[in-house]
């Protein structure tokens, strides 16, 4: 029987390679034990030379003899050998265990896994490895609450955190510590902060934001409230560059947008932001859109992206680095925040769970941490990792209205700013292990007159607008350190910004206008920038000034390798034009000067997409098939990426299967090397029960695969088969017809569960185990052609060939809505036909495939946006599918052509003709067309398609090109459009009006 087990065990893909126990030396676990125990003891209050641990399960604490602290033993933290020898060798044998002296990761953690009690621990484990194995006696040091022993304004030192710090990191520099540990105390001198007036720059239009160059120290980035932006050189008093709001390419902006610009063409920024190496630069405007900047040295701004990234206002936007590459972070009054590739546009990841429009983003990271802060003006703060697992965090920011947060300029310490509806404003440092509220800053006036904005600088000093003046505090004292009014002239709540140095802080001044005060450092730069001989030396500068950047563009993703921190968020607009109540603040934001959009609404530009015909082109591969061929009706890649598995219409499966070798290491399906069609010693097919099907073409094909690729079921108009992928032996049948099964999905949370779409209309929901149907779900008029399990949401969409969707409920399976798809413009209403539907990614998205159009929906099944085919890919669509990644829709066109769209904008990238991957095509039955497409499950730009010959082939791009419309097609508005000869995206993709 063991023999048999042992067969059945290593006859299961699921545990193919997982058998083999590693091999460890003997001391391991000794090593283990012993590293535990000295973990133990570091964190001991009252550490005694011979430490009585009794067990390992809960942390000890030496005892203090008659209630004094003992001193701390020497360096070495156990150098004594441990009581009870018999239960635990000396722990002199190994050498001691050296503690990961880097908090930052637990730090996060505490915050993360402690903010929600009702969270599970899996949600947490999701993330990033560094924030599940911070060593656990951190994190329950940095949870142990105290209260603070000093008097106001005092630094209050944890005292854990103290003898830590002097027992662990004796010899070493302050510059990395525990959050909540000491900091060394700021010697205050007055000629540090910038308080002298040396600069007035006239910028014409309201200040909504401004940011310094993050190397060039007297470059200063402007936005305005009538959508300019201006880069000025401090220095010189010189404007170097200033660009007039417009659209770069109205013909690919979503309707919404276009439908707002027409009514109002005002526009405002909300936010503009510098890239970390000052190559790139970001703005975020009141309507819909950001546009991103590339920018060299001599002040030139070149335009790189255009994205339409919100519904309403986008208020802010930031840089960050997820898996050291260059990102662009968004949050909106649609209450997303969004994640954006920068050299690309494509949209990367959405955040979905704010209640209230998004007020704010502060991306950062700790260790191999990334995360984005994020706030929204219901006062909600959250955090987010860079997965699909939600939000972290869910606290409540003091004053529950606007806030921005900020690191300071060492990542160490999180500082946020906010003000309440009644004006209160609140300053304050947290404290991230616990989730709390560390020090609360005074010097507010009851009412302030505006959201209050503030900036942090040289690890030492907080800014913030208030009173008609700029108020400034030091890190470790709550109490004000001064002020200054700037000379007059400013507003109630004025915008500021340090630059990175700290010698100049620039203000908003009442008169649209900036004022830049500066330190003596500052001074000091200004005076020798005045001195140069020559005027156009202003970016080559030596005084204070870092190297110059490299190229605009091309260097941008070899920034990413050293990561640089985005920490210094202080300057947020005032979004009044965004976010409807807070149009009352202080300033008026009638527009001074009607924006510009790019030529005439009804003049809208072509979109150059790649048009690929030939061969050499892109990568082919027509599967090689002995058997005779029948039309391919289903089509499915394996889970691991290793096979294709196909159903024809004479219910026959076929599989291919790609063998390990020199030309592909990594055995998964390539378009490179040629698989094996993979049958048993036997010679045995795995074929479905046709039942009383009357044709091959009248036979409803259907398919599921199991989770671990261990488990085909099946059904060709006669009964469900449950086939064993390694032997191709019917397990068991079910449900003979009629009706037939046309539509099959397992449960994603229990494979025994399935439901299955019938001929009749109704959805069965069937236990393989018990052999019972649990319950039939009925909705639809025509049979069923489609559905997908969402397992976050907890629900299951249906479609049929009535053109219906339906959502239900997994709960008690209970329908929640039911509607039918948006008929095009000039077709029969209602529409017929079969209807797919397929989940984002982010499962929050349906995909939804008929003849007349491919759709995005949303979970209250409401169109977003479609596509209808037109021009040159004007045949009925035959198929389309996601790519694994979500970013693509692979779709098949009933004359042979292929579209690769854009999921998020549904904006063609690529069109491949029938004659770049059908070596003939013959003109007596007409032109092979792709019935069935499928998307391989990690390589994001690999797909295959069942054709209407029998044939089965894989897709790949070039090697000179290797992502779809890499080259042609410059995501998201990268250039304005170039006229083409097809007009096949001269129209946007329609927003259906509600």
């Amino acid at each position: 029987m063991l023999v048999e087990l042992k067969k059945l065990i290593e006859a299961n893909p699921l545990f193919r390679d997982k058998l083999a126990f590693p091999s460890f030396k003997a001391s391991r676990l000794r090593t283990l034990i012993n590293q535990s125990l000295n973990w133990q003891h570091q964190l001991c209050k009252n550490p005694r030379p011979n430490p009585d641990i009794k067990t390992l399960f809960t942390d000890h604490t030496c005892a203090a003899s008659n209630g004094a602290r003992p001193p701390p033993p020497a360096n070495t933290p156990l150098a004594g050998p441990v009581p009870k020898p018999g239960a635990f060798p000396p722990l002199g044998a190994h050498s001691p265990f050296q503690p990961v002296v880097s908090p930052s990761p637990s730090a996060i953690a505490g915050w993360m896994s402690s903010a929600n009690p009702s969270m599970s621990h899996a949600a947490v484990a999701a993330g990033p490895p560094g924030l599940v194995q911070a060593p656990p006696g951190a994190a329950a040091f940095l949870k142990h609450p105290r209260t603070n022993p000093g008097g106001p304004g005092m630094d209050f030192q944890m005292a854990d955190s103290e003898h830590l710090m002097k027992r662990m990191r004796a010899g070493q520099s302050d510059e990395v510590s525990f959050s909540g540990s000491t900091h060394p105390p700021n010697m205050y001198s007055p000629d540090d902060l910038p308080k002298t007036v040396v600069r007035n720059l006239s910028q014409g239009s309201n200040v909504m934001s401004m940011d310094f160059h993050p190397q060039q120290q007297t470059v200063l980035l402007v936005g305005t409230n009538v959508g300019d932006i201006s880069i000025w050189e401090v220095g010189s008093r010189e404007r170097l560059a200033h660009k007039a709001f417009k659209v770069w390419d109205l013909s690919v902006c979503s309707m919404p947008l276009q439908s707002a610009l027409a009514k109002d063409a005002t526009i405002s920024v909300n936010r503009c932001v510098w890239g970390p190496d000052g190559s790139i630069l970001g703005v975020a405007f009141s309507k819909h859109i950001v546009q991103i900047y590339t920018y060299s040295p001599a002040g030139e701004l070149r335009q790189h992206l255009e994205i339409d990234a919100h519904a309403g206002g986008v208020n802010d936007i930031a840089f960050a680095h997820p898996n050291k590459q260059l990102c662009i972070v968004t949050c909106g009054d649609d209450k997303t925040i969004k994640v954006w590739d920068a050299i690309g546009g494509r949209r990367q990841h959405i955040f979905e769970g704010h209640e209230a429009p998004v007020y704010s983003v502060c991306p950062h990271y700790k260790e191999n941490i990334q995360f984005i802060f994020s706030t929204a003006i219901d006062g909600k703060i959250k955090a987010w990792l860079y997965d699909c697992m939600g939000s972290r965090v869910d606290y409540d920011a003091p004053g529950l209205w606007c806030t921005t947060m900020a690191y300071s300029a060492d990542g160490t310490r999180l500082f946020s700013c906010g003000t309440s509806k009644e004006g209160e404003s609140h300053l304050v440092e947290w404290n991230e292990s616990e989730g709390a509220i560390k020090r609360t800053f005074s010097g507010f006036r009851k009412r302030s007159l505006g959201v209050v904005q503030f900036d942090t600088t040289r690890n030492r000093f907080l800014a913030a607008g208030d009173e008609f003046q700029i108020k400034f505090w030091e890190m470790d004292n709550t109490n004000m350190l001064t002020s200054t009014d700037g000379d007059g002239g400013l507003p109630a709540s004025p915008r500021l910004r340090f630059n990175k140095e700290g010698s100049l802080l620039a203000v908003t001044t009442s008169d649209n206008g900036i004022k830049v005060l500066a330190n003596t450092d500052g001074q000091r730069m200004l005076r020798m920038l005045e001195n140069r001989a020559f005027e156009g030396s202003r970016a080559h500068s030596e005084v204070n000034i870092k190297p110059q950047i490299s190229g605009s563009l091309g260097p941008i993703p070899n920034i990413s390798g050293s990561a640089p921190q985005i920490v210094e968020r202080g300057d947020r607009t005032q979004q009044s034009m965004s976010i409807g109540n807070l149009a009352t603040m202080e300033n008026s934001r009638v527009p001074d000067v009607k924006p510009r959009i790019a030529e005439s609404m009804d003049k809208i530009k072509s979109w150059k997409f790649s048009d690929i015909a030939d061969s050499s082109q892109l990568k082919s591969l027509k599967l090689p098939d002995p058997l005779s061929a029948s039309k391919v009706l289903r089509l499915l890649y394996t889970n691991s990426g290793l096979a294709v598995l196909a159903l024809g219409s004479n219910a026959i499966h076929k599989l291919w299967k790609w063998q390990r070798n020199e030309r592909n290491p990594s055995g998964k399906s390539s378009a490179a090397v040629a698989p094996q069609l993979w049958q048993p010693t036997n010679g045995a097919l795995m074929s479905n029960d046709a039942g009383d099907a009357k044709s091959a073409e009248d036979a409803a094909a259907c398919i599921a695969l199991s989770k671990n690729d261990s488990y085909v079921m099946s059904a060709s108009g006669g009964k469900v088969s449950l086939f064993n992928m390694m032997t191709f032996k019917v397990m068991t049948t079910f449900m003979p017809p009629p009706p037939a099964a046309t539509y099959l999905a397992f449960h994603p949370q229990d494979n025994n569960v399935i439901a299955v779409g019938m001929e009749d209309s109704t959805i069965q929901i069937y236990n393989v185990r018990v052999d019972e149907v649990k319950t039939k779900l009925r909705g639809h008029q025509k049979r069923i052609t489609g559905l997908a399990f969402s397992q976050s949401l907890n629900v299951l969409v249906s479609s049929g060939a009535d053109a219906q969707l339906c959502i239900w409920s997994v709960d008690g399976w209970e329908k929640k809505k039911a509607r039918p798809i948006q008929a095009p413009p000039g077709h029969q209403t209602p529409l017929v036909g079969e209807t797919r539907v397929q989940f984002h990614n982010d499962q929050s998205h349906i995909l939804v495939v008929h003849e007349s159009q491919i759709g995005i929906y949303d979970t209250q099944l409401e169109c977003q946006r479609s596509w209808y085919p037109r021009d040159s890919l004007s045949a009925p669509i035959s198929s389309a599918i996601y790519s694994c990644d979500g970013l693509l829709i692979f779709t098949g066109f009933c004359d042979g052509a292929i579209g690769v769209f854009d999921a998020d904008s549904l904006r063609l990238r690529c069109r491949i003709a029938p004659s770049a991957y059908l070596s003939s095509i013959g003109s007596g039955n007409g032109v092979p067309f792709p019935v069935v497409i499928a998307a391989h499950p990690s390589d994001s730009n690999q797909f295959a398609l069942g054709m209407s010959d029998g044939t089965v082939h894989v897709i790949e791009p070039s090697d000179a090109e290797p992502k779809w419309g890499g080259s042609s097609s410059q995501d998201n508005g990268t250039m304005p459009s170039i006229p083409s000869s097809s007009a096949l995206n001269s129209q946007p993709s329609e927003t259906p009006s509600r």
